[in-house]
């Protein structure tokens, strides 16, 4: 499946596909064509995700300022985000996680810190997903459950926090090749890798990452520390122009090769969640080549990528210096947020 998530006009969307037979059952078939084609009207978009069995992923995101009289209790007068139709049919690429991102994206875009949707109960497995990420039962509006998303909540647990980042852990710098940036990093593809689809593969679309690593400088990684991701330089490119920082991630864990007691065990680990083949894990399994596993939470897309010229001339970071895993200061991580413009919103402390 190569097809990637397109915002699209209603206007583009067959209302005929049977990916909305559930929504019509659940909100009444005149009632879900009427509202539907009210969002023509109104020439609004949503974000989809489609193939040649039809549609697989929808989300309409509203910005809203006026409270819902049905929902109990009243929700906080303040701007948020409604997320006014969700629905992915599972197919095994969690493609949930990435929706679950763009929303969040799209609340930060807006200068927004909170959301919420409703839902029917008996989506359980969407439900789990969104209290994974920091969702929080609120009330009811009618048969319906109300969840919210506050940023100003602050809670310590990473995937409850995010994409919300706690500037006080140490910072690193951690080297990535071209080749599995994009596959890892989809919202930070560059103009330049013009060749690298963002498709619809469970590496691509989950929060959690997984890097395999021969640098024992990983066991120096903390449980939320910040990784800035520095995707190293393109075949036949300089890095001075081609080297950036892209991204920002936070540290879950890291393991070592040596604590699975089975095969299985860690291929069960990193599956779904690395750009490697289960072939080229057997072998890494086989030869302990890279034995240290880091989990990472993927939280930002730097809105600016930063080129090494910029990293040795403003950041001050010493030229000679190999970036496959380096800690920084404070100030050069403040300085790397003011070049790759990223809102405040994104951080406490």
């Amino acid at each position: 499946m190569n097809e990637s998530i397109v915002l699209k006009k209603f206007s583009e969307i067959r209302l005929e596909d049977y990916f909305f037979e559930s929504l019509k059952k659940d909100y009444g078939y005149i009632e879900f064509s009427q509202w539907f084609n009210k969002k023509i009207n109104q020439d609004e978009s949503a974000y989809v995700l489609e193939n040649s069995l039809g549609i697989q992923g929808f989300l309409y995101l509203k910005e809203e300022f006026e409270n819902d009289e049905k929902i109990s209790p009243q929700l906080p007068i303040c701007k948020k985000l409604k997320i006014g139709t969700f629905k992915i049919n599972p197919h095994g690429t969690k493609l949930g996680e990435r929706f679950i991102k763009i929303i969040f994206d799209q609340m930060i875009l807006k200068g927004l810190t909170f959301g919420y949707l409703t839902i029917y109960s008996k989506h359980s497995t969407l439900i789990n997903l969104l209290i994974e990420y920091g969702f929080i039962y609120w009330g009811k509006k009618e048969n319906e459950d109300v969840f919210i998303k506050d940023f100003k909540n602050n809670d310590t647990d990473i995937e409850k926090s995010f994409p919300i980042m706690d500037k006080n852990q140490k910072k690193y710098i951690l080297g990535i090749f071209p080749k599995y940036h994009t596959k890892l990093f989809p919202d930070s593809k560059l103009v330049t890798e013009k060749n690298h689809i963002i498709e619809d593969l469970s590496p691509t679309n989950c929060i959690e990452k997984i890097y395999l690593s021969a640098n024992k400088m990983c066991l120096n990684l903390k449980y939320g520390d910040l990784i800035n991701i520095y995707r190293t330089a393109e075949d036949g490119k300089t890095a001075e122009y081609s080297s950036v920082i892209s991204s920002i991630c936070t540290v879950k864990n890291v393991t070592n090769i040596d604590k699975f007691n089975t095969l299985n065990d860690f291929l069960g680990f990193c599956k779904g969640r690395t750009v490697f083949t289960e072939v080229e894990l057997k072998k890494f399994w086989s030869l302990k080549q890279y034995p240290y596993i880091i989990a990472l939470q993927y939280n930002l897309a730097l809105p600016k990528r930063i080129i090494r010229k910029r990293l040795i001339e403003e950041v001050n970071i010493a030229r000679g210096i190999r970036l496959s895993l380096f800690e920084i200061s404070n100030d050069q991580f403040s300085k790397i947020l003011e070049l790759g413009e990223v809102p405040e919103i994104y951080f406490r402390g």
